[in-house]
């Protein structure tokens, strides 16, 4: 079959690779959609540490399609049936599993190779986290299950209530999603970032209430507090960008008592300098939503499923797969938001 695979930061090739032979209790997918993602742009830009393991390795983990093989004893799934999986599962029984944070799973199952004609699933996460996909459903809105499941669990963590005030930073498709999801949570959201597309898409796509476009504000934290109640400060702010830079900054835009999520994972090994009077005698809760489990994962599903987030407007572009150099090059240049990729 033909594939993309990652060779280090930097280099990736579309060439011939074996097709991979299934085990008992797995799956072998023939992929219809893949989609472009901003942890691919950075692993292609940096590597990553839990992804790749080893090169050459498969590159891509949002994907839908049909079953095309069984491994013996695989219960529930047959050729033709149309499918979206996760990009992980939970083992189950270590610790973290025990405590039911299947996010932080110690074994955590991780699956990598969407940007080709096939991918096998291993038997953990057909067990746990491959899906029917409803008849109503496209493979392309399919494929946005995983990584909605992401802002399913962190909206979940962050708590919105009704008539808060939340705003978010970074308006890729994570960031539009918090954007649509909070929306729905019945928040007043103000959605910031630098690319106009982006901006237009957070009141098309996410219902923004305010947008704040970063280029044209000489004082950014001025302009969040100017739309919050009496100028106190957010309720909520969400960073989903992942620059330590920002990790800093976001703080100042809460309230007392208001609660800062830093969603967008930075570099490794890079570290933040934090205002401890501030976090102490304001009450600042801060937390850092990571993944996703089988519970959110099907929620995903079901809100896409149920037409309460449209995602086929984050879908900029389509093109071959053999195209994924200048899929990227798209992304780096801020001129797209998902690419929906075919073999």
């Amino acid at each position: 079959m033909k594939a993309v695979l990652f060779y280090k930061p930097g280099l990736i090739k579309y060439e011939e690779t074996s097709l991979p032979s299934v085990k008992p209790g797995e799956v072998l997918i023939k992929i219809e959609t893949a989609l472009t993602c901003g942890t691919d742009v950075k692993t292609y830009k940096r590597g990553h540490p839990v992804l790749i393991k080893e090169v050459p390795s498969g590159f891509g983990h949002e994907f839908a399609g049909t079953v095309y093989e069984t491994g013996e004893n695989t219960e529930g799934f047959r050729p033709g049936d149309r499918v979206v999986a996760a990009n992980s599962a939970p083992c189950g029984h270590c610790y973290y599993c025990g405590l039911g944070e299947y996010n932080f799973c110690e074994n955590l199952d991780l699956l990598n190779g969407a940007f080709a004609e096939y991918i096998r699933i291993p038997k953990r996460i057909v067990r746990h986290n491959l899906l029917h996909i409803p008849e109503h459903l496209s493979f392309e809105e399919a494929a946005f299950t995983e990584p909605l499941a992401n802002v399913v669990l962190g909206v979940e963590k962050s708590g919105i209530q009704p008539g808060q005030t939340v705003g978010i930073i970074g308006l890729g498709p994570i960031g539009l999603m918090f954007v649509r999801l909070a929306k729905l949570k019945g928040a007043h959201v103000i959605a910031a970032g630098r690319n106009p597309l982006k901006l237009k898409l957070a009141k098309e796509f996410g219902g923004a209430d305010k947008v704040i476009n970063l280029p044209e504000v000489p004082d950014p934290k001025k302009a969040f507090l100017e739309l919050t109640p009496e100028g106190k400060g957010l309720d909520l702010v969400i960073e989903a960008v992942g620059l330590p830079e920002l990790w800093e900054r976001v703080i100042d835009l809460v309230r007392k008592g208001g609660t800062v999520n830093l969603f967008g994972g930075c570099k490794s090994g890079t570290s933040v300098t934090l205002d401890t009077r501030r976090i102490h005698y304001d009450g600042i809760k801060i937390i850092s939503p990571f993944h996703h489990t089988p519970r959110h994962f099907r929620e995903s599903l079901r809100l896409i499923s149920a037409g309460l987030v449209d995602v086929r407007k984050l879908i900029s572009h389509r093109m071959p797969v053999s195209s994924i150099n200048e899929a990227i090059q798209l992304h780096n240049e801020g001129k797209a938001i998902k690419i929906a990729l075919k073999p």
